[in-house]
């Protein structure tokens, strides 16, 4: 069952076929408006912009644990089930490169779901056009979706890279029957990568390097033969995109054995992430999630035999400042 025909069932699960109810002790939904968050990496700009969000019912999604569990788990976050994943691209320039790091679901979710990439990106003063490079963490609808709309290059003169071990998998259909993974995945993965194929702007890698000036890919098969991690440095800082290797913190980080329905090799994927964020949380490294809640930016660290995510702060003031501020107390004036 594909992404999409499982958030289906979770609609209807949940409301029925015609709307979605949030469940009681989760706060109401609200149109937000164009979603984008920036903060700095070194001498970076990097800036998160929200594609939208899904509802997931996670008693359907989650492999490796009980609903008892999930429930209880979810209720330590606050949350109920089925919980709101956000879709989160993330964008930044390195030298003369406007870099965006996946590009959410395009249309392939229906109406209502996703395809906000392009008003968040107008948000925030960017064209599609002037996109130089798309970075793949893997080829899944909802990071490669919004390469095309109508079935032209959204974003037409960048340069999409992915590794070639996804590329190779999802655009040979044979795969589907030699695995058992769903068709779908496969029609999807040819409506969104053959138009850019065929006007040769896909660059496939087979090793780990760099593939923008400061930018350097490092493949953890897994949740698909080819996910990829992308860490961006800069004057001493970085931070890794790490992809699908989590979908809902609040259940996957305390126990990261338990996985999900997209997961091309489940047992891998979980390995990687038990891997991943015991390294995450040992090294203090920011990460951007595409799939927490938004921006999806953010530490994990050790919580007993597990892991806890922890968002970045939030601020907002003038570019350049210092962090420095005027001290009302100092003249003796009181609030």
């Amino acid at each position: 069952m594909t992404y999409r025909n499982l958030l289906l069932a979770a609609l209807i699960s949940s409301a029925g076929i015609f709307g979605y109810s949030q469940p009681e002790g989760n706060p109401g939904l609200a149109l937000q408006g164009p979603d984008h968050y920036s903060f700095e990496v070194g001498d970076v700009k990097v800036t998160a912009l929200s594609d939208g969000s899904v509802p997931q019912d996670l008693h359907i999604l989650l492999r490796g644990t009980t609903e008892a569990k999930t429930d209880a788990l979810l209720q330590r976050s606050f949350l109920t089930n089925p919980v709101e994943a956000s879709i989160n691209a993330f964008l930044f320039r390195t030298e003369d490169r406007l870099v965006l790091v996946d590009t959410g679901a395009g249309e392939f979710f229906g109406p209502g779901f996703g395809d906000k990439l392009l008003s968040s990106l107008a948000a925030v003063g960017v064209a599609p056009d002037q996109i130089t490079d798309v970075l793949l963490t893997h080829a899944h609808d909802d990071h490669m979706g919004g390469l095309v709309h109508g079935g032209k290059l959204t974003f037409p003169n960048a340069t999409v890279h992915l590794s070639k071990a996804d590329l190779d998998f999802f655009m040979d259909r044979e795969n589907a029957k030699r695995t058992g993974y769903a068709m779908s995945y496969f029609d999807q993965a040819s409506t969104a990568l053959e138009p850019c194929i065929k006007a040769g702007k896909v660059k496939a890698f087979t090793s780990d390097g760099e593939v923008a000036p400061g930018v350097f890919a490092a493949q953890h098969p897994g949740h698909t033969p080819g996910t990829t991690f992308y860490t961006l440095r800069s004057r001493g800082e970085e931070i890794v995109f790490i992809g699908d290797i989590i979908h809902v913190a609040a259940v996957q980080a305390p126990d990261p054995e338990i996985t999900i329905a997209y997961d091309v090799n489940p047992a891998a994927a979980a390995a990687v992430r038990r891997e991943a964020l015991s390294t995450f949380a040992e090294e203090r490294t920011l990460v951007a999630v595409p799939h927490l809640s938004f921006p999806g930016v953010g530490h994990f660290r050790r919580m007993g035999s597990g892991f806890e995510w922890v968002p970045i702060a939030y601020g907002n003031r003038e570019p350049g400042s210092d962090g420095r501020f005027a001290d009302p107390h100092k003249n003796g004036d009181k609030h």
